[in-house]
């Protein structure tokens, strides 16, 4: 026969559960904040990486753009004064089209788009062509 259980235990037994309620609801909120956290952090992540690959591919696009209408231009008139404007303007597209489209986690993804940048600011150097793409004008406003 089970022996009977004491009056002292139960009351240990339900002081014991008060005292500890603070730290067991102390730990089942962390646990219920964190998976929330959590969530919410690769969400935010998600749309962060969208806007911020949005605006690399665009940029990137912008200069693929450029070099792919100068090398037409320039192929039309071929002649020994442009041999180093089609060389530069062919290692840009090389660079561009070697850029890993696919791969965020690319190592190197900010050291190429440097790269990239670099050789798009000597190209319009080497045009003549002044780099400043901007779409609207911050300045742009009436002023009387």
């Amino acid at each position: 026969m089970a022996a009977a259980a004491r009056p002292e235990q139960e009351e240990d037994d339900l002081l014991d559960s008060i005292v500890m309620a603070d730290v067991r609801f102390h730990g089942e909120g962390y646990q219920e904040g964190f998976a929330e956290g959590s969530h919410a952090g690769i969400t935010e992540g998600k749309c962060y990486g969208a806007l911020h690959g949005a605006k690399v591919g665009s940029e990137i696009g912008c200069y693929y753009g450029f070099a792919c209408t100068w090398r037409s231009l320039l192929q039309k008139c071929a002649s020994e004064k442009y041999s180093k404007k089609l060389k530069v303007l062919d290692a840009l597209l090389g660079m561009i089209q070697n850029f890993p489209y696919e791969d965020p986690t690319y190592a190197k993804l900010h050291e190429d788009l440097d790269k990239i940048r670099s050789k798009f600011k000597q190209l319009c150097s080497l045009l003549c062509v002044h780099p400043d793409f901007g779409l609207c004008d911050k300045d742009s406003g009436l002023a009387f």
